[in-house]
């Protein structure tokens, strides 16, 4: 039973990882390769609004989705947006990446690759890591506009999709850990984060919501 005081904590960090952006029309959309097919879903409908004229899905495979995306995160998005009416000349396939980083950094290559003169990205996550996504291709891409988007839900609605509360807890932990270690490693820009926040993160470590933390070196 997750206590009433660990629900308000991810609230807390739920809504910190929100950029508040408000979508408009890009160079190219970029949708981060994860579990969650909700971004594949946000991309697409962002295509349909005429925010951007071209998509690049990037993602390989992780230990979260390596049985429910066999051919990898990326081409799972691909399928699911042609399903949704892309046409597939709209979509680009970016099939190594295996964590933020590297969906920013071969995402430009390959956008390079093809000739694609880039100075804005709309930039498609999950919602409890847009923070985290905007701050590492800020770092990475540094000379264009970032825009970041995801898909418009409340924690308690995206944990009933996903219908595992201590899972959600968890990524919500791990996101909010790299927002403090990752700048001082040179992978990400460092922001300001509010004392309430960073408390409201240390209650969950101590309550145990640890599984996607990484090994401080």
């Amino acid at each position: 039973m997750i206590s009433e005081q660990a629900w308000s904590d991810a609230q807390l960090l739920w809504n910190f990882q929100q950029m508040h952006h408000e979508p408009r029309p890009c160079t190219v959309g970029i949708g981060l390769g994860s579990h969650d097919l909700s971004v594949a879903d946000v991309t697409a409908d962002l295509y349909e609004r005429g925010m951007m004229p071209l998509i690049v899905f990037t993602g390989a495979t992780s230990r979260t989705t390596r049985e429910r995306m066999p051919r990898g995160e990326a081409e799972h998005y691909r399928e699911r947006a042609l399903e949704l009416g892309v046409p597939a000349s709209a979509v680009l396939v970016e099939p190594n990446a295996r964590n933020t980083g590297e969906n920013i950094r071969f995402s430009r290559e390959l956008l390079e690759e093809r000739g694609i003169d880039v100075s804005s990205v709309l930039l498609v996550s999950k919602p409890y890591e847009e923070r985290r996504a905007y701050a590492t291709a800020r770092k990475l891409w540094p000379e264009i506009e970032i825009v970041s988007a995801s898909a418009p839900m409340t924690l308690t609605k995206y944990v009933d999709s996903i219908q595992d509360a201590g899972l959600v807890f968890d990524m919500l932990v791990g996101a909010h850990q790299r927002l403090l270690i990752y700048p001082e490693k040179g992978f990400m820009i460092q922001q300001e984060i509010p004392e309430s926040v960073t408390a409201a993160y240390n209650r969950l470590r101590a309550e145990g919501f640890t599984s996607r933390l990484v090994q401080i070196l």
